[in-house]
């Protein structure tokens, strides 16, 4: 299960699907070193989004 605590990096390793996901919704540069280490609930707070949704379409 994705939480909103883990890193993008650790995402991306365990479920690189989920890399499609995150792109779906505006984050490019899931790849680049400072996403690597940023944590889900930080990525949608710099890109607006609603963690909720993000974190339901990251555990689908």
């Amino acid at each position: 299960m994705i939480t909103k605590d883990l890193t993008i990096g650790e995402v991306v390793r365990t479920k690189p699907e989920a890399a499609e996901v995150l792109a779906g919704f505006g984050m490019g540069c899931v790849f680049c070193p400072s996403a690597q280490a940023e944590t889900i609930e930080e990525a949608a707070l710099v890109h607006g989004l609603k963690l909720d949704e993000l974190l339901e379409a990251l555990n689908k």
